[in-house]
């Protein structure tokens, strides 16, 4: 098997990463990511969606790719710029709301449904807030997070807190937990109860 052939990449892709280039923004998402961030919310008709940290939205052009149309998402950024690029492409769709605000503020007021798949791509729902976020998820909901596998350009410490993080996931006895060192490092869990 080979997965360097990527198939149906979203149309927007190459438009949003070009402006990644553009705007020399230096943190987007993989490709390989994206591919299973997209297979996971096809299997969840009617879906609805967290991301924790839109960015310039490389990671929402394959969800929302995957996403049929009852499926509803969220996306949460505090970055102004970010959230304008964002919605320059995706403010048009009635099934996403594109919220600009610090990640740790929205977790803490947000009082409504729970999720059916959560991409915590920032610190808020990663590092910070994490149990609340873990009550967001429904019962067989997932929950993503990527980025944990060591880069030279962590900062002294960072090994700590992505170490710490991940021996807390593996110690959840209400989450199944896989840990897949395989694109940036990505741990997939679904939530049993």
């Amino acid at each position: 098997m080979k997965d360097l052939k990527i198939q149906d990449i979203p149309k927007i892709h190459s438009e949003i990463l070009d402006k990644c280039m553009e705007i020399e923004f230096h943190m987007p998402s993989d490709l390989y990511i994206g591919t299973l961030l997209k297979t996971l919310i096809s299997s969840k008709p009617k879906a609805k969606i967290l991301e924790l940290g839109t960015g310039i939205g490389l990671s929402l052009s394959w969800m929302v790719d995957g996403m049929d149309e009852d499926s509803k998402l969220i996306t949460v950024d505090n970055d102004p710029k970010l959230i304008r690029i964002a919605k320059s492409y995706f403010g048009n769709d009635k099934r996403v709301e594109i919220v600009c605000q610090d990640g740790s503020e929205w977790i803490e007021s947000y009082r409504s449904d729970k999720f059916d798949l959560i991409f915590a791509d920032t610190w808020p729902g990663k590092f910070r807030n994490i149990d609340e976020v873990l009550e967001l998820v429904k019962i067989g909901g997932f929950y993503v997070i990527d980025d944990m596998s060591p880069k030279p350009n962590w900062p002294e410490g960072h090994q700590e807190k992505v170490t710490s993080l991940i021996d807390y996931l593996d110690n959840r006895e209400d989450f199944n937990l896989s840990k897949i060192d395989w694109s940036t490092g990505v741990v997939l869990a679904v939530r049993k109860y």
